[in-house]
């Protein structure tokens, strides 16, 4: 009789471990299939790609591919844009080159149309610096914002002035190692400011919008300026912010999706 308890025990607890685990594979979502593009100049982007994928993927249910060049000119070209359907099979993009002499108008109105027609992004430091096409402002019509230059190596307060959206709610202001603060030469109407940073440039204080969100035809996007250094993209403040970022961009901002797709030891 113990026998039989013991063996009936066992496979109730069996029975209630496999339906713990088929409910907690139930309730993860299908994760997120990002693209991050990553080349050019500048920047450690060999090191920072893989910063992003694994703290991207520790974060939420994203799963992170890599598109990279090892390009180190500021006319680092993909030939996945050269591809009308270079964006097929894929969630949201993640533009992180730095190639402002890539101004081939096809090239770039082929990376535009797959965003106007809905495709969500996230834009990093020196995307907003990338593709400027001669008398042209469409690349930054897309981004939100026009920049032009930026400011020495020296630390940026980050400030979250929109504190109510869903992005910045549980965010904390901070201040940054070295970094590069981008100027604003152009704020599109499309644009809603998150966080501006403030610079001690050793001249004067330098104040501009290094957070914010974007509407581009159907599309949401979400932009910093921050990210020019390794130990930036490494900190899990600027990590936090990126994983935010690119969630609202898909719309999938929720618990659900705000669990790691694969988890670090």
């Amino acid at each position: 009789m113990i026998r039989l308890f013991v063996c009936s025990l066992l496979v109730l607890t069996s029975v209630v471990a496999e339906n713990a685990a088929f409910a907690q594979a139930a309730a993860k979502p299908k994760p997120l299939k990002a693209l991050l593009i990553t080349g050019g100049c500048c920047h450690e982007y060999g090191k920072q790609k893989d910063i992003l994928k694994k703290g991207l993927e520790s974060r939420a249910m994203v799963e992170v591919f890599h598109m990279h060049s090892t390009d180190t000119t500021t006319k680092a070209r993909f030939d996945l844009y050269d591809n009308p359907d270079w964006a097929k099979g894929y969630d949201v993009i993640l533009h992180d080159e730095c190639t402002s002499d890539v101004i081939e108008q096809p090239y770039v109105d082929n990376i535009l149309k797959a965003h106007k027609n809905g495709l969500p992004a996230v834009n990093l430091h020196c995307a907003m610096h990338s593709y400027r096409l001669p008398g042209q402002d469409e690349w930054f019509q897309f981004v939100g914002i026009q920049s032009a230059k930026h400011g020495p190596q020296k630390p940026i307060e980050v400030t979250f002035i929109d504190r109510e959206h869903t992005v910045t709610k549980p965010l904390e202001n901070w201040t940054t190692v070295n970094e590069e603060l981008y100027n604003n030469l152009k704020l599109f109407p499309t644009a809603n400011p998150l966080a501006r940073g403030r610079q001690d440039t050793g001249k004067g204080i330098d104040d501009y919008v290094v957070v914010w969100t974007n509407q581009y035809g159907k599309a949401r996007v979400f932009s910093t300026t921050l990210g020019h250094n390794t130990e930036t993209v490494a900190d899990p403040r600027y990590l936090d912010l990126v994983m935010r970022g690119l969630l609202w961009s898909c719309d999938k901002l929720n618990p659900e999706y705000l669990q790691p797709f694969v988890v670090t030891p």
